[in-house]
């Protein structure tokens, strides 16, 4: 074989259009057609390697009709190549064709069919009919098994064809044949055009079920596939049948082929969904685990096949595949994608009973030399500290000794770990900060000194030099990523909750850039936010930047029923390897799922799955639990004295100073807090920037160099000013207006009080001469 290939290079070679042609065109006696055989080869090599050969289409046409089986063969790839971008060539090879499909060698004429389905030309499809209705019922197996894979084909390019010439009713003809393969192919077509036709389901009853379970005995390994995967076209209408055909189908997990194993373990995992027997099931999933475990020691594509499979039903069945742990240690020698796939499954089969054997394990992986790899199997021991609670000191021993070996990836990816077991359990790992603050010199990527200024900010009452640190993280504030900006600041404003003499010099700072400095608006209206609650609403501010996170857990990383639901439905596919549903990247493939019947298991997505209640669960519920940090039932509303520093700005046009009381916010409790002291507004139009004492306590100057950004700042302030003064004397021009409108009601008023008079006065004058008149 070897020598064989060694030959066959000589052809790869590029070759010029007339001296093909020219040995196409040899009158040479050639009997055997060994020349013509030559030439051939080197056409479809060139063709392979990208160079036009269309020019001796005329040429190779001609060898369509030397009765060689090889050459037709070689004939036959070159029309298919340039059957697409030639397809007015391709009208001179009818004739031929027709030829060749009433041949009376079966390899020509399955040769013929199948090069005739390959070719998506109107006038190749319209003659096709009538040799695919015959070739469909031909006497010779292999033409009707190649008949059977051209009708899918067929579909493709034309549905309506395919529908109007009855080819699906000769497809379902052909699961009656005697022939196995005729049998498989005929199925394999109809699956292919059911999950592409929105007109056609298929649908196979249990005795038909039963049938092609026994046809597929005599099948080779891709025949078995097809026919196991026909079977999740049956709808089981009884418990009972779906336990049979699972039983029926258990021998084929023993295959040597990785094919038909995945794609037994589908259709059983399929039909567990119309069972009701925990026994059963039970047992059925104990058979699974085997078979499961022996595809990881084949070659490295099929194990991360079979890794990504393993981890559906994992999620489905979590207990599946339990004694089987160190089937998915790492290797040293296996790839990184290998690698991952296998630490997920390892995560996820860890409990109390071999934590520690796992951790032992982690902490291995954590020396590797492929960084990727290491930061995962640091972030897989947080996750085992977040899903086991008795495990965590374990876990924070194993990531201090971690932090001890200063490699830098190795201590950031610790930081953020540590950073969410604080998290998890608050007030049970501050004895380490003094570790992590050893190694801030380490930190240089975004999400570890985010982290670390999470930590600093959460412990700023434990930590002596908190300013100090949150000071130097301040100095490159303008030129960190987003993330570190938010939780900088953020820390900030907690520090000078908690400890506000300390914090008093940072939070001014912060303020002005986050507002002035940064154009991220999430920043800006973070600062914004924060700068209002500090000079509206101190016990706001607390209950609101204090209070307690809902707790974290793992159970964020489990995928959706629904969509676990889809994917387990096509175990053994592209869509169980990218965990997405088939839909998503094939275009116009219909979505499989569960089909109602009276043996569907209706509680199949209870088993393993939980859910979460929020009424039940009092950290969760921030809306009805009394002890809520973001209600205002328990906050002072704000009082005629306390002044808000987005406004502060119309008490100095009034030269009117506010006068504020205020109190060390960390001292006192919400209900009993209380400002106590006078101040003075904030002067933003000087060149130093100045925050009003209602918000720190006392009076403060921060230098800010910056001169034209002062004189932005007084630009942006006189703006203010002048749309106050634009305001107020609409104000006034209401007011005069209502002043008007009240004189001119009052006058009329007199005026109708005045007739009134008039008119009295005019009634007792009649009185008076009527009563002269009548003496």
């Amino acid at each position: 074989m070897n020598k064989k290939n060694t030959s066959d290079a000589k052809y790869f070679q590029r070759g010029k259009i007339q001296e093909l042609k020219a040995e196409l065109k040899s009158e040479k006696k050639d009997p055997k057609f060994t020349r013509k055989k030559n030439v051939l080869k080197k056409i479809v090599a060139n063709m392979t390697m990208g160079n036009d050969m269309s020019p001796l289409f005329p040429d190779v046409l001609v060898c369509m009709d030397i009765p060689v089986l090889e050459i037709k063969k070689m004939v036959y790839l070159y029309l298919i190549h340039y059957a697409r971008n030639k397809p007015e060539m391709i009208l001179m090879s009818l004739k031929s064709f027709t030829k060749d499909v009433s041949s009376n060698n079966p390899l020509i004429r399955a040769m013929a069919i199948r090069t005739m389905g390959y070719m998506p030309v109107d006038k190749i499809i319209g003659c096709l009919g009538k040799p695919l209705h015959d070739c469909l019922q031909d006497r010779d197996p292999y033409v009707r098994k190649t008949a059977a894979l051209c009708v899918p084909k067929l579909f493709m390019d034309d549905p309506i064809l395919v529908e109007k010439e009855g080819y699906l009713n000769q497809l379902k003809d052909l699961l009656n044949d005697n022939n196995s393969t005729v049998v498989a192919s005929a199925i394999a077509g109809l699956i292919e055009i059911a999950d592409r036709s929105e007109k056609f389901d298929l649908s196979i009853n249990f005795n038909l079920a039963n049938k092609l379970l026994v046809a597929m005995n005599d099948c080779t390994e891709w025949g078995q596939t097809y026919i196991l995967e026909a079977m999740m076209f049956h709808v089981p209408q009884a418990h009972q049948d779906a336990e049979l055909l699972a039983e029926r189908i258990v021998p084929r997990l023993q295959h040597a082929n990785a094919a038909v194993v995945l794609t037994s373990v589908k259709v059983i995992v399929y039909l567990m969904n119309y069972m009701s027997n925990e026994e059963v099931i039970n047992n059925l999933y104990k058979k699974l685990g085997p078979p499961m475990v022996t595809l990881l020691h084949s070659g490295y594509e099929i194990q991360y096949v079979a890794l990504r499979n393993i981890l559906l039903i994992i999620q489905r069945r979590p207990d599946f595949l339990n004694n089987e742990l160190k089937v998915f240690f790492c290797k040293y020698n296996d790839p990184i994608y290998v690698k991952l796939a296998k630490l997920e499954i390892i995560i996820r089969l860890t409990n109390i009973r071999n934590v520690s054997q796992v951790l032992s394990e982690l902490e291995e992986y954590s020396s590797e030399v492929d960084v990727g790899f290491v930061r995962k199997s640091v972030r897989s021991i947080g996750r085992c500290a977040i899903k086991i609670p008795e495990a965590t000191d374990e876990c924070i021993d194993v990531l201090i000794r971690l932090i001890h070996t200063k490699v830098d990836y190795v201590v950031q990816e610790a930081v953020v770990v540590i950073r969410d077991i604080f998290r998890k359990y608050p007030n049970r790992y501050e004895s380490i900060i003094g570790i992590l603050c050893e190694n801030l010199d380490s930190l240089d990527e975004p999400e570890a000194k985010a982290s670390m200024i999470w930590i600093i900010g959460q412990y700023s009452d434990r930590i002596q030099n908190a300013d100090e640190l949150l000071d130097n993280f301040l100095e490159t504030f303008k030129e960190e990523a987003t993330e570190v900006q938010l939780s900088l600041l953020t820390a900030i404003v907690k520090l000078f909750i908690k400890r506000p003499t300390v914090g008093q010099a940072l939070v001014p700072k912060v303020l002005k850039w986050a507002t002035e400095d940064v154009d991220n608006p999430d920043l800006r209206d973070r600062a914004y936010i924060y700068w209002r609650l500090l000079s509206s609403d101190p016990v706001a501010a607390k209950a609101i930047v204090l209070s307690e996170r809902p707790a974290i857990t793992t159970e964020v990383e489990d995928m959706d029923w629904n969509l676990l639901d889809d994917l387990l439905l096509n175990i053994s596919s592209l869509a169980s390897i990218y965990h997405k549903p088939p839909s998503n990247f094939i275009n116009g493939i219909k979505s499989r799922k569960l089909i109602q019947s009276p043996a569907l298991n209706p509680n199949i997505h209870m088993q393993q799955q939980k859910t979460f209640n929020f009424d039940e669960d009092e950290n969760q519920n921030i809306y009805n639990n009394v002890n809520n940090p973001y209600s205002m039932n328990d906050v002072e509303p704000m009082n005629g004295n306390q002044i808000d520093l987005l406004e502060i700005e119309n008490a100095e046009q009034n030269n009117e100073s506010p006068q504020i009381e205020t109190e060390d916010i960390s001292s006192k409790n919400d209900d009993q807090f209380k400002v106590k002291e006078n101040m003075t507004p904030t002067n933003f139009g000087s060149g130093s920037f100045k925050i009003n004492s209602d918000l720190l306590g006392l009076d403060m100057n921060v230098t800010e160099p910056n001169q034209n950004m002062n004189n932005m700042n007084n630009n942006q302030f006189n703006n203010m000013n002048f749309m106050n003064s634009n305001m107020n004397n609409v104000n006034n021009m209401n007011n005069m207006n209502n002043m008007n409108n009240m004189n001119n009601i009052n006058n009329m008023n007199n005026m109708n009080m005045n007739n009134m008079n008039n008119m009295n006065n005019m009634n007792n004058m009649n009185n008076m001469n009527n009563m002269n008149n009548m003496n």
